[in-house]
């Protein structure tokens, strides 16, 4: 568990806010959908809560939040009018008044996030620098790379991110494109943060930037502010819960598993 962890003589504390609207364009109230006898928020509520000890459902939805406590869950009720989760995630922490230094979002439609990968954001906090950390997986082959759904990110030497991108950075300059992906270790950005206590205060006050204007992905706004993000690495695969087709693969993936 990761509740607590020890840098030096601090300690800090963790704790998970998972976001959870109830209106999709795509597919409405897809939290509670059912996937394998469990809503899919109560898969990811339960792995959360089971890595870090301490763990809410931030949610607009009345069925939400009484289905979270329904299965012995915690949830708090927020603002309909977010823009983003970032935003409902804040306004999560102000209710519960939480003394946790780090904040970790872990996405609501993501009912196979490994205890790995939210163990693997909050070693990130163990670099004193660390402002936010997300994550990355490298990409296996270059037909992924191509897809714009799929940011690339790019590393300093130190791990943190330089920018990320839906264009395919960087460009490997006088190699046959089919090879590119043995030239260089292209990383996918994969959507799990997390976030001082108070840098979420802050980034949440920040207007969108040009960047993140250009290529639709809210993580360039804290870039272009000057924000360190350090991305810590994985080899598993985020599943996501977009479309009733994803659930039908999701409950085919947990069937194929037993």
């Amino acid at each position: 568990m990761v509740r607590n962890r020890k840098k030096t003589s601090i300690i800090m504390k963790f704790i998970g806010i998972i976001p959870a609207r109830y209106a999709s364009s795509r597919f409405p109230g897809k939290p509670l959908a059912m996937l394998g006898g469990k809503y899919v928020i109560q898969r990811v509520y339960e792995t959360v809560s089971q890595v870090l000890g301490e763990a809410y459902v931030a949610t607009d939805d009345e069925r939400i939040y009484n289905a979270v406590i329904a299965f012995g869950g915690k949830a708090v009720m927020t603002r309909t009018d977010h823009k983003s989760g970032t935003d409902r995630i804040e306004e999560a922490v102000e209710k519960l008044a939480t003394d946790a230094d780090v904040i970790v979002n872990v996405q609501g439609d993501e009912p196979f996030i490994q205890r790995s990968q939210i163990e693997t954001v909050c070693r990130c906090f163990d670099d004193a620098d660390t402002q936010i950390a997300t994550i990355g997986k490298p990409f296996e082959s270059m037909e992924a790379v191509e897809n714009p759904n799929s940011p690339k990110i790019v590393l300093d030497n130190r791990g943190y991110a330089m920018y990320f991108s839906r264009s395919v950075i960087p460009f490997v300059r006088g190699v046959e494109r089919e090879q590119w992906l043995k030239s260089y270790p292209f990383l996918k950005h994969l959507g799990l943060y997390a976030y001082r206590k108070e840098v979420l205060r802050e980034v949440t006050q920040l207007p969108q930037s040009s960047l993140e204007k250009a290529e639709s992905l809210e993580q360039l706004r804290w870039l272009q502010n000057g924000y360190k993000i350090k991305v810590g690495i994985t080899d598993f695969e985020t599943v996501g819960i977009d479309t009733p087709e994803d659930l039908k693969r999701a409950e085919e993936f947990l069937n194929s598993m037993d």
